[in-house]
């Protein structure tokens, strides 16, 4: 057995899904954090979670860091597995006229 997974608890993997989807909906998480969050709730590495993905290692490392420049593609194969996609959202703080 792998020895970094002690004991998964589903019901906090659900809680930690929920909460997931209120930042998102809120805009309160950054990209790299949301991204990172997925692939802990997932329980992988991030050379498995890549390979799940079908994405490099080193596009998933820049996205959890907050550089790079993924494109659409990319990140709907992230967001896919938690039922989200790459979409327009409302702007928060002062609109631009």
């Amino acid at each position: 057995m792998d020895k970094r997974i002690r004991h998964i608890d589903r019901t906090r993997d659900r809680e930690l899904r929920e909460q997931l989807y209120k930042q998102v909906a809120a805009g309160d998480i950054s990209l790299g954090k949301a991204v990172a969050t997925m692939r802990r709730i997932s329980h992988l590495t991030q050379p498995e979670f890549a390979a799940h993905r079908g994405i490099s290692v080193e596009a998933l490392r820049k996205l959890e860091a907050g550089k790079g420049n993924p494109t659409v593609e990319t990140l709907n194969k992230v967001a896919r597995i938690f039922g989200l996609q790459v979409g327009f959202v409302p702007i928060r703080g002062p609109q631009e006229p």
